[in-house]
């Protein structure tokens, strides 16, 4: 039989070209890295293709950025780094999106591959260091290679429980040239099953559970959000009449307006929410994988309790909690599998007990805080939650202003609040918010981070600067590094070691790059100051002197039991106003 295709001429590519093309062919439209040696070939041949390349001041920026771009615009982000020193920048970046399954694809450069094992300048095997925080780590050598390493790393990226892939490749692989052209099969990869099928003896378990439980409380997690799953929950819980507690990663996949959403659990969580799951006697774990902050003590955690847990790994079934019933299997079919089992009940009188354990501390959700003369960050959150309505794209870096953001920004979309909940990852939020912005450009994007975090990757200012990015930046500024300060506080009797933090005068910084930059010192000045930084061309820094020595309530001790909390004492300035008795 005649063979036209045997006899069709391919283009001939580099291996550089052929990394773009794949890109390209991928739908990627920006990448964010830094040149070098052994990664110098793909950036030359980059100025032929139609993909922004975002320059950052480190490495670590790139994945941090290319993690914000994943998580706010529901893609695959991409950081290019090359060998040795810029492949190893890129670790803590990785290990942030892996522990919070963020679909990242990170390209380093390798030396040649002749240089391999003698200790060549700047080699390192960045593919065995990043082994065990990625979902797959790949080196390539062979031309020929390199689009099977790049389409299986995109695909192992997104698909299953979404994460980083890691693909190294030499400096002659891409400089060597090969007749090519782009395959469009399918990947198929030997042993890997994304996404297996739900077991139907599993659903009826569940549903006998469901139907014999008096006190439900659902745990929405991450999952709701990387599956779309938002509708399916809710039909849910308004079937059962089941209250919904929040990690800290799903804040958003259930809006927090919603009759049923009782806040987030957990070490920081709300103490009505951390009392209803220990009283539950059957909990319903979506998308979530029962993290020790979220537990306490699991020798006490929901004692009396029944656990359904729903996820798309099925290593995270029985991990950390034993499931009466575990469900392998992507959270949004799985529950509209479910939901044709399952019948409607009413179960107002526990919703009812639940909410009447709010008390005082329920006008978190009613109204702003008051103002005692006193600027704490509880103030600064809110206010920019009320004045933006809401609707912003909230980026944290962590520690106690996270908390108080999870606590006082009530987030009812998905995709609103990006942070590194699994790492804690300090110096995560301004780069992770320019990334956020690139992938939104429409949206108004605003990064929340402490003094300490901040000045971890204030470079990246020079970043928004050069890229024209908009990012208000909003920094709760109380000369310490907060939450370490806070846990001397309660468990080394107040011996602050290495917590009091003299900064640089962050008005001068923003100045020094060119941008915007505010301070403010009082309640009173916040309003004008948000809209005049949400009003301004570019990036904005406002220096929001806060209170010192301010904790964040309640507080369950690591290792302590779920609802053994350390609550707000009563002589405390934000108590007395009635504010937060929590």
């Amino acid at each position: 039989m005649y063979c036209l295709r045997a006899h069709l001429v391919m283009p001939i590519r580099t291996g550089a070209q052929i990394i773009w093309e794949c890109l390209v062919h991928e739908g990627v439209q920006t990448v964010f890295g830094y040149p070098g040696g052994a990664i110098l070939p793909t950036y030359d041949a980059m100025l032929d293709y139609p993909i922004h390349h975002v320059l950052v001041r480190h490495e670590q920026g790139a994945t941090h950025m290319a993690d914000g771009y994943a998580r706010a615009g529901g893609g695959v982000g991409v950081a290019i780094a090359t060998s040795g020193p810029g492949a190893t920048n890129m670790v803590t970046g990785i290990a942030t999106a892996m522990m919070d399954s963020s679909p990242m694809v990170c390209i380093t450069g390798q030396v040649p591959s002749k240089m391999i094992g003698y200790d060549a300048f700047q080699e390192t095997d960045i593919s065995g260091i990043a082994l065990p925080i990625t979902k797959h780590s790949y080196l390539i050598t062979a031309v020929e290679d390199i689009m099977p390493a790049i389409k299986e790393a995109f695909h192992l990226a997104k698909s299953g429980r979404p994460g980083p892939v890691l693909v190294d490749i030499t400096k002659d692989a891409q400089q060597a040239s090969i007749e090519w052209e782009w395959d469009p099969a399918p990947v198929k990869i030997r042993g890997y099953r994304a996404n297996a099928p739900v077991v139907k003896t599993d659903l009826i378990k569940a549903e006998a559970l469901i139907r014999a439980a008096k006190r439900p409380v659902i745990l929405a997690g991450q999952g709701v959000i990387q599956s779309g799953a938002t509708r399916e929950v809710l039909a849910f819980a308004e079937r059962i009449g089941s209250p919904i507690a929040m990690t800290l990663l799903g804040l958003g996949g259930v809006p927090a307006s919603h009759r049923l959403n009782l806040g987030m659990m957990g070490m920081h969580g709300e103490a009505w929410v951390n009392h209803a799951i220990q009283e539950a006697d059957l909990l319903l774990a979506f998308g979530m994988r029962f993290d020790d902050r979220v537990t306490g003590n699991l020798k006490t955690y929901a004692p009396t309790a029944k656990k359904i847990h729903i996820d798309v790994d099925a290593s995270e079934i029985n991990k950390n909690v034993a499931a009466d019933v575990g469900i392998v299997g992507d959270l949004r079919e799985t529950l509209k599998d479910l939901l044709d089992f399952i019948k409607p009940a009413d179960h107002s009188a526990w919703v009812a007990h639940i909410n009447s354990m709010k008390g005082d501390a329920a006008v978190r959700d009613i109204q702003a805080l008051p103002d005692t003369g006193h600027l704490y960050a509880a103030h600064v959150i809110n206010d920019i939650w009320r004045i933006t309505e809401g609707k912003a794209v909230v980026v944290t870096d962590v520690g106690q202003h996270q908390m108080w953001e999870a606590q006082y920004y009530h987030h009812d979309s998905p995709r609103s609040l990006i942070t590194s909940g699994g790492l804690g990852t300090m110096g995560f939020a301004v780069p992770a918010a320019i990334g956020a912005k690139m992938a939104r450009p429409e949206a108004e994007v605003w990064a929340i981070v402490g003094d300490g975090g901040f000045q971890m990757t204030q470079a990246e200012l020079s970043t928004a600067a050069q890229e024209g990015v908009k990012v208000n930046i909003a920094i709760i500024n109380n000369g310490y590094l907060g939450m370490v300060r806070q846990w001397q506080e309660f468990f080394y009797d107040r011996r602050y070691a290495a917590t009091p933090l003299r900064s640089p005068d962050f008005l001068k910084i923003a100045d020094a790059h060119g941008l915007s930059g505010f301070r403010v010192e009082s309640r009173g000045q916040v309003n004008d100051t948000v809209q005049r930084a949400r009003a301004a061309e570019g990036t904005v820094i406002i220096d929001f002197r806060v209170e010192q020595e301010d904790s964040v309530y309640p507080m369950v001790p690591a290792g302590a039991d779920l609802d053994a909390m350390i609550r707000r004492p009563d002589n405390s300035v934000l108590a007395e106003t009635g504010a937060d008795k929590n």
